[in-house]
């Protein structure tokens, strides 16, 4: 399974941290709109993220909800068919939750840097440092602190758990 270092914490002002983001990527912007569907899953968390009606992809992926950098494991599967896939999804296993966002993407060397607007809840920055196969968590961990400061992300900004958590804080904790 692939892996990766990532944070997410909130923005009051997304156009500062859009221009601050710009200055550190090496590519980017990239605007996405994506809707995310969560499934039960007793193993991780499992979401159908679409990107229109004929491109989107499963995935499935295991991490800590803690705040501040934290190792991800993950495994994605594309698909052409997002709608149908959602619904058998859905039948077999039940929905948990569904967040909308627009994402602009940056890269900065081998972590993507994302501004989400995210549906109901607001504006958010994630980073995602890339590792290589057997590499270490603790380098990525470092990378990600490294950018948070270049970043200006404080602590108390770091949330825990994903938007599906933040959409439905009163919902029992089932695997989403």
């Amino acid at each position: 399974m692939a892996r990766n270092v990532e944070i997410k914490a909130r923005v009051s002002n997304v156009e500062a941290m859009r221009q601050k983001a710009a200055a550190v990527a090496d590519k980017g912007p990239i605007e996405i709109t994506q809707d995310d569907t969560f499934f039960r899953c007793e193993s991780g968390r499992l979401k159908l993220r679409a990107f229109s009606s004929d491109e989107g992809e499963l995935i499935f992926y295991r991490r800590a909800d803690q705040q501040g950098p934290k190792e991800s494991f993950y495994l994605l599967s594309p698909t052409s068919a997002p709608d149908t896939l959602r619904e058998s999804l859905s039948l077999a296993y039940g929905q948990t939750g569904r967040v909308r966002k627009h994402r602009t993407l940056f890269l900065a060397g081998r972590t993507r840097i994302h501004l989400d607007q995210v549906e109901g809840l607001g504006s958010f920055l994630e980073l995602e440092v890339v590792l290589e196969d057997g590499e270490a968590a603790e380098s990525g961990i470092r990378e990600a602190h490294i950018l948070m400061e270049r970043l200006g992300v404080q602590p108390t900004q770091l949330i825990q758990g994903a938007y599906v958590d933040l959409l439905a804080p009163a919902v029992p904790d089932f695997r989403r």
